[in-house]
């Protein structure tokens, strides 16, 4: 497990130096050539800081709910939370990372879902990103919601890599992806699977993986508790009776 880590504190410094490096050397080229610039290039270099920054945000984001995690800390605030809103959020802010890729959403429900609503879009960019680096040669991820009982689901499907069934409940452990799964020329962590199952779980959620074997997809399923009044009214009552928030 030690040695592990220490691979995993190799590549979070990689991942946190490489967008640095690209702020640094851009912002620097534009305070330096300003008057030579045109338009189109500043633009250009604008667009890399901003996208490098969000990913930056993103790690950073990844590592202090890993903090919470193994601290025990829950801040969860649910309140009522619309699905779509959150969604359309998470999709742009991954596509800043990913500009060539579709991501085709079907909605079947437009029920409200219980949920903290920053941990739920930290939830989805994890999963939407994840699909993104992971989709090989295709550059399409599918994104159906829909209620699933006392659940709204939101299924997102990448095509052109499988996970092997051995693998399916391993890869939301802390750090895995790093010494097995996917090791590969795509950058992580190691770590968004393994907070995403926290986040939802904290949620009152759960989130599922299929991966068929020959079929070169794969597919993970978020649930997220529907938004009833009197579960929320339940919850509000019972967090003032214990002093939560």
């Amino acid at each position: 497990m030690d040695n592990i880590k220490e691979e995993f504190i190799s590549t979070l410094s990689h991942e946190i130096r490489t967008p640095l490096t690209s702020i640094k050397g851009f912002s620097k080229t534009m305070l330096d050539s300003w008057e030579c610039l045109s338009d189109e290039q500043k633009k250009k270099f604008l667009t890399i800081i901003s996208e490098q920054s969000q990913r930056l945000i993103n790690l950073v984001e990844n590592v202090l709910n890993v903090s919470k995690i193994d601290s025990g800390a829950d801040d969860t605030v649910l309140k009522k939370t619309d699905i779509i809103n959150v969604l359309n959020s998470a999709i742009s802010i991954v596509k800043m990372n990913h500009k060539n890729f579709d991501f085709n959403v079907t909605v079947r429900s437009g029920e409200a879902a219980l949920a903290d609503t920053n941990k739920l879009q930290q939830v989805l960019i994890n999963i939407l990103d994840n699909a993104a680096k992971y989709s090989k040669d295709s550059n399409k991820v599918d994104i159906l919601v829909k209620n699933d009982k006392n659940y709204v689901l939101i299924s997102v499907k990448n095509y052109g890599t499988e996970i092997e069934e051995k693998y399916l409940d391993k890869i939301f452990e802390k750090f895995y992806r790093i010494d097995t799964y996917l090791k590969s020329s795509a950058q992580g962590s190691g770590l968004g699977l393994y907070i995403t199952r926290h986040l939802l779980e904290s949620m009152g959620g759960k989130i599922e993986v299929i991966s068929p074997a020959g079929e070169n997809f794969c597919e993970f399923s978020v649930y997220i508790p529907l938004y009833e009044v009197e579960n929320a009214t339940r919850k509000a009552i019972s967090g003032a009776a214990t002093g939560e928030s």
